[in-house]
């Protein structure tokens, strides 16, 4: 039989959002495969980690490419942004914390795209005049995923309602990066 690899890349992510200290036999069950099929797939829990990351970088580039960030204002884009990167939040927020995976030289270069990209938007909204031009591009982009994973865990917790998940991250991003007059 044929294990998808996605859908147990998608079951173990949905329970590592969820429960970050899983174990590999917890992830097997909520693929719905055994623990040996699991590790023929992925050798161990690095690797299966290192997947999710290949998964969420992959989802977060056609996020931004949906997103259309050049259109608009970069407010507007910003907003469009946060609502297309909403679907892989959760997926954000486990790996926001898997320190494994900024550790040494081996850092995939998929986060330096994605960072890039988003530093771009927020350098526009400086540019343009509507963002504050004291906190820096790259700063504001580690304040998005901060608040992305916040916000996703607020939600998985029950804290916050999912509904307000758009609202939170842009308000509070938005209410503290907007230039002042």
């Amino acid at each position: 039989m044929a294990v998808d690899r996605d859908h147990v890349l998608r079951s173990a992510a949905a329970l590592l959002t969820r429960k970050s200290t899983a174990t590999m036999d917890e992830v097997a069950r909520a693929a719905g495969i055994s623990r040996a099929t699991l590790h023929r797939q992925f050798a161990g829990r690095d690797a299966l980690v290192r997947a999710l990351e290949a998964l969420c970088i992959e989802e977060c580039e056609a996020a931004l490419d949906a997103t259309r960030l050049d259109e608009g204002t970069a407010q507007e884009a910003l907003r469009r942004l946060v609502k297309e990167l909403e679907r892989v939040a959760g997926l954000l927020a486990f790996l926001y914390t898997e320190n494994q995976l900024f550790e040494g030289e081996g850092q995939n270069e998929g986060w330096a795209r994605l960072d890039a990209r988003m530093a771009a938007l927020f350098r526009r909204g400086q540019e343009g005049g509507e963002f504050r031009i004291d906190l820096s591009p790259s700063w504001l982009t580690e304040a998005l995923y901060g608040l992305m994973a916040s916000g996703a865990w607020a939600v998985t917790e029950g804290r916050v309602a999912a509904k307000d998940f758009h609202y939170m991250i842009v308000e509070l991003l938005l209410g503290g990066a907007l230039r002042r007059e």
